[in-house]
């Protein structure tokens, strides 16, 4: 049998311990498909005498993580520290230079960092694998890269961040508030003591960015992705979309868009969005509960791909993180000639944002309003004045605290634009209590 696979893991928390626990229970199977054993030898973490339910004294003990990547006795690094930069950051840098192959988690890092973590890579010809970075244990980045690497992907989407869709059908299941169900979260461990990570959408659009490069062959861009968080979005919200047959999820969108001003077509330019959408009940994602991710995405063969299953937790994330390692077991680098992106860094198309404003589409917008007498005439005036196409209205009932009302519409399929135009018309209203939640209607 081949020699082991010899693996430095930095960072020994519920993703680390998971990974050691897998090796160790897996260890026969696993060896049978990756053709040799896979062995730690050195591990790192923050606190050394910190009980992690796993016994650690078989392995050396390294105080500085960057150390891992020096050493003689190691094949490949595991990070699992965090952070798009810092320590995690330098020790990516310093394994490969060092010809050792980088397995991450770290989707901050890869959003931020990976275009030049991967030319090091290339150069260096080792592997770069990141399939826990994105959807835990959902084997989606091996799904774009090589089950649908046939095909043109014309749009990816989904439910990228567990714990914006435990609050949100949650909030859905029980008819109670934001704030009220994101402190269950925290207490389940589902968000963090500063949740604001997760439910601004920050985590979902890394997740975007990565899933872009590789559906698309673009350049990471996470800096253009429109990003809107789930924290303004009420009870009274999740109710009404219920009645209009639609559930409320954050959903993270990318497409390739080749519109121009004079419509003669123009340069590939690359939409992504993170934002809550309302999802018509029959659409594959409004069933997608609890601290569940989903991607979809279309080819122009295959059809609509559906990728479902656990986004987060030491099992499902551990088994990604394993399942990298059987593959550079293998010798398998990954993509064209070990490109971590399916594709050579040198041969990845940069393309600029694509405006928003042009999208045809439908959207529900909520305004929390002063209960007053023509309050309603000029919001209607408003949309009218911006070509917008009200297609049913509702004014829920008086607010305790304030007196404030709410007043819902959807509107018809129309540009953006004239959606963003109406809202501008209406700034400064004393009418208006909060700014107007707008959210658009998921299309098939």
């Amino acid at each position: 049998m081949a020699a082991p696979l010899r693996i430095a893991l930095a960072g020994l928390g519920t993703v680390g311990g998971g990974v050691i626990r897998l090796i160790e229970t897996n260890a026969a199977l696993i060896t049978r498909r990756a053709g040799r054993p896979i062995e730690i030898v050195a591990v790192s973490a923050r606190d050394r005498g910190k009980d992690r339910g796993v016994d650690l004294s078989r392995y050396a003990w390294e105080d500085d993580m960057t150390a891992m990547a020096a050493r003689d006795d190691v094949d490949a690094v595991v990070e699992l520290v965090g952070g798009a930069d810092g320590p995690a950051l330098t020790l990516a840098r310093n394994a490969i230079q060092h010809g050792k192959s980088l397995v991450t988690a770290n989707k901050a890092m890869i959003a931020h960092h990976g275009l030049e973590l991967a030319e090091l890579t290339e150069k260096a010809k080792v592997a770069l694998k990141f399939e826990a970075a994105v959807a835990g244990g959902v084997p989606v980045i091996k799904g774009l890269r090589e089950g649908a690497a046939a095909n043109n992907i014309d749009r990816l989407y989904g439910i990228l961040n567990g714990t914006c869709n435990f609050i949100l059908s949650t909030m859905e299941d029980t008819g109670r508030d934001f704030s009220d169900v994101l402190s269950e979260a925290q207490a389940k461990g589902y968000a963090e003591a500063d949740p604001s990570f997760d439910v601004e959408g920050t985590d979902a659009a890394h997740k975007l960015a990565i899933l872009s490069a590789i559906a698309f062959g673009t350049r990471i861009d996470f800096a253009s992705v429109e990003t809107q968080g789930i924290t303004r979005i009420q009870a009274a919200d999740i109710a009404q979309a219920d009645a209009l047959g639609y559930v409320i999820r954050l959903i993270g969108i990318a497409e390739v868009d080749e519109h121009s001003e004079n419509g003669e077509g123009g340069q590939r330019r690359l939409f992504q969005r993170v934002h809550p959408h309302l999802v018509p009940f029959d659409h594959p994602l409004a069933h997608v509960d609890g601290a569940t991710n989903a991607v979809v995405a279309e080819g122009n063969f295959s059809g609509r791909l559906l990728f479902q299953g656990a986004g987060a937790g030491d099992g499902p994330t551990a088994s990604a993180v394993v399942a990298d390692l059987i593959d550079i077991a293998r010798g398998d680098l990954g993509g064209e000639a070990g490109a971590p992106f399916s594709i050579q860094v040198s041969e990845m198309e940069t393309m600029a944002p694509a405006p928003s404003g042009h999208r045809l589409g439908r959207a529900y917008i909520r305004f929390t309003v002063a209960d007053r007498p023509g309050v309603l005439a000029e919001i209607t005036a408003a949309m009218r004045d911006a070509g917008v196409s009200i297609e049913s209205l509702i004014q829920k009932g008086r607010h305790e605290e304030g007196g404030n009302v709410l007043v819902a519409m959807v509107t018809h399929e129309g540009p953006e634009a004239r959606v963003s135009e109406a809202l501008r018309l209406l700034e400064g209203s004393p009418a208006l209590a909060e700014r107007p939640l707008v959210m658009q209607l998921l299309g098939e």
